[in-house]
């Protein structure tokens, strides 16, 4: 298979709210340029991206999937995202890799959630993009009462370059405002229709003001001719592209007979960065940070951004190689993994279809296959120049339940099933909760776990009970008591003795236990010291109110006696648990609650609810902080009151708010809430 150079490659995402014709777009891609000659649909499960088969039962992206359009002689790589927002993690892994994004959206004359924070992302990270408009030719829709409700969002950065020609439902044309053209939907340049002479007239002059600020060049050639050419204003949008300082709207049609994109594929090529003029790519080298130059005649260097477990090659590892080359029987170095691997066979992807290849140059991204050490986040490099590229900042899970034990021993094996889907998804997380001991699993939300224990039914033919998880409770004494333990048995023979006076105390400066000693006169031999800590450490794992561990409390032996036969070690173990059975019920034993400081961040019209329902949630609000039209709420709230925040916030926001969530400590749990804990430890 041909190989480009970085000039001929333009990498991109599809990106934006679910159900907006991501996929439906990259499919007529695929279709206008004879690449298929079949259009598939997301309702028939028969597109190129969509094939996984809970994509195709849910009609919905899960994850990101890479195709190539070939145009004129371009080669486009087209990086498919998911819109829900449980896998937002998809999009984050597509965009660490692409030069630019096409945000897909609706033309229904809002802005779209899912449009709001694709936008935004892709301005924080400072990655190029434009927003294709779809749909312009449904019931109701309006194509620039669309683009009105993005610019109010984003103002004069947001700029219509074509606007779509309509005869009623039926789109006909488009026209071009930077050339000032209008064109059928054969492409055949036609007048421009009478309506749009004095829009486009107005168009033209802000685009050509906009343009002109790009450079001075731009800008001595617009004052000397008051205006500019179309190539002036072209070279003067792609800078600002490149810079995200202009995001370029243009609207189409992807559904039906004959989909049209206008000049999206040609303004992919004349506006998307390539490679080597996208934000620099930076690595540590020798614990210095280096840029890493586009450049196919320097050392190889590749990052792994997205691994895919296929049933017949095994494991795919997806990478945008970022310098130098690679081929088939090439020896490469992991530097995360601190090891060597052999490619042995190296893949160009189209959808689920894997098409072999014998090299991959700078800027272009592949697929490896049957690697033994590398997974994704791993850089792949010449062992001359020994670099490590920084991983993708994956969300964290926000989402917690717990995996019920069955009889049959299925819940071990959904366990390991997930377990091997973590190669693939890393914004989940299944293992031991070490503070309860449950089996969990966490992640983005009801739907993307619901998705992988799906896939786990359907690969291992087994399904596990889900629940609530268990909140790590304490307990914890308020007084002082002593406390006599007494083990004597007697059985014929050598018996057991052991006694001990023990004083237990509250100490709210010790974080878990504090063993003391004052006996004196040799009532207790000293090698019998270690025997009444260790069956107190046992014990007190078992708290006497509702088997929560007990913690921030000291226990001193003071007194007690042996026997010079009877008494041994395990007497001393038992009778050190016995006084703790009868002395910490004595000492007003009450139970505490893990407190978790907590940073929600909102848009600021939802703030008056945020800071009502933390209060709810018997959460204090400790201060907040404006960041543009954003506010960052922060407090403490008990962790019992966040098990089901992740949705609640998501549905109280729109999808629009996010939190993230740090132990603080451990408070005593209000007497009202207590017997609702301890009867729900009993059952």
């Amino acid at each position: 298979m041909a190989s480009y150079n970085k000039e001929k490659i333009r990498n991109i995402a599809l990106i934006g709210h679910g159900g907006e014709g991501k996929t439906s777009l990259l499919e007529a891609m695929l279709f206008n340029t004879k690449a298929i000659d079949r259009l598939g649909k997301v309702d028939d499960g028969t597109t190129v991206s969509d094939y996984d088969a809970e994509e195709i039962a849910r009609k919905m992206s899960i994850g990101l999937s890479v195709s190539n359009v070939k145009y004129k002689d371009y080669k486009i790589n087209v990086i498919d995202t998911p819109g829900f927002f449980d896998f937002e993690g998809e999009m984050i892994s597509a965009l660490s890799v692409a030069d630019g994004a096409i945000v897909v959206t609706q033309a229904h004359g809002y802005l779209s959630v899912g449009t709001e924070k694709a936008i935004s992302y892709c301005l924080e990270k400072k990655i190029p993009m434009m927003i294709f408009v779809n749909g312009v030719n449904k019931e109701n829709s309006d194509y620039f009462k669309t683009v009105d409700a993005i610019k109010q969002k984003y103002g004069n950065m947001i700029a219509a370059i074509e606007y779509p020609i309509m005869d009623g439902n039926t789109i006909t044309g488009y026209v071009d405002v930077v050339a000032q053209k209008a064109f059928d939907v054969d492409f055949k340049e036609i007048d421009i229709p009478q309506n749009f002479v004095d829009m486009v007239a107005e168009g033209n002059n802000e685009l050509a003001e906009t343009a002109a600020g790009a450079s001075e060049e731009l800008m001595e050639s617009f004052f000397d001719k008051g205006e500019l050419s179309a190539e002036e204003k072209a070279a003067g949008i792609k800078i600002l592209v490149g810079q995200t300082e202009l995001i370029p709207v243009i609207s189409g049609v992807v559904v039906g007979k004959k989909p049209f994109l206008a000049d999206l594929l040609d303004l992919i090529i004349n506006f998307v960065p390539t490679a080597g003029e996208s934000v620099p790519v930076k690595a540590m080298k020798d614990n210095e940070e280096i840029v890493i130059e586009c450049d196919e005649n320097a050392p190889f260097a590749c990052h792994v951004f997205k691994t895919i477990v296929d049933p017949f090659v095994g494991k795919l590892l997806i990478f945008k190689a970022y310098a130098g080359s690679v081929k088939s029987g090439d020896v490469v170095y992991n530097t995360n993994k601190d090891e060597t691997e052999k490619i042995s066979a190296l893949y160009i992807l189209n959808g689920k279809q894997q098409i072999q290849t014998d090299v991959i140059k700078a800027g272009d991204i592949g697929a490896f296959a049957k690697l033994s050490y590398t997974s994704t986040n791993d850089t792949l490099c010449d062992n001359s120049r020994r670099i490590a590229f920084a991983p993708i900042e994956f969300p964290k899970p926000v989402y917690t339940l717990a995996i019920v034990a069955d009889e049959k021993g299925g819940a071990d094996k959904v366990v390991e099933g997930l377990r091997k889907l973590m190669d693939e998804d890393h914004t989940f997380f299944v293992g031991k909760d070490m503070e309860t001991g449950e089996t969990v699993v966490r992640g983005m939300g009801e739907t993307q776990i619901d998705v992988l224990l799906k896939k786990v039914k359907n690969k291992y033919k087994v399904e596990a009970v889900l629940t609530e998880p268990r909140v790590a409770y304490r307990e914890t004494i308020r007084k002082q008591v002593s406390q006599q333990g007494r083990c004597k048995k007697q059985t014929g023979g050598s018996g057991l003795f052991g006694d001990v006076h023990i004083r237990f105390e509250p100490a709210p400066e010790v974080e878990d236990f504090e063993f003391g000693v004052e006996v004196v006169g040799g009532a207790v031999p000293r090698q019998f010291y270690p025997a009444v800590e260790k069956g107190l450490r046992e014990i007190k794992v078992n708290g006497v109110l509702a088997g929560y561990p007990l913690v921030n409390f000291r226990a001193v032996l003071y007194d007690g006696s042996h026997h010079p036969v009877d008494s041994k070690e395990a007497a001393f173990i038992e009778a050190a648990k016995i006084a703790y059975r009868e002395g910490i019920p004595k000492a007003n034993p009450v139970l505490l609650e893990p407190i978790v400081s907590i940073k929600v961040t909102v848009p600021t019209e939802f703030m008056g609810d945020i800071m009502g329902d933390i209060t709810k949630r018997r959460g204090r609000i400790f201060g907040m902080d404006n960041q543009k039209d954003m506010t960052v709420v922060s407090g403490e709230v008990p962790q019992s009151e966040l098990t089901r925040y992740a949705i609640d916030l998501r549905s109280m926001t729109q999808g629009r708010g996010r939190f993230s969530t740090e132990f603080a400590r451990y408070e005593e749990v209000p007497s009202s809430h207590v017997a609702k804990i301890i009867e729900d430890s009993k059952r």
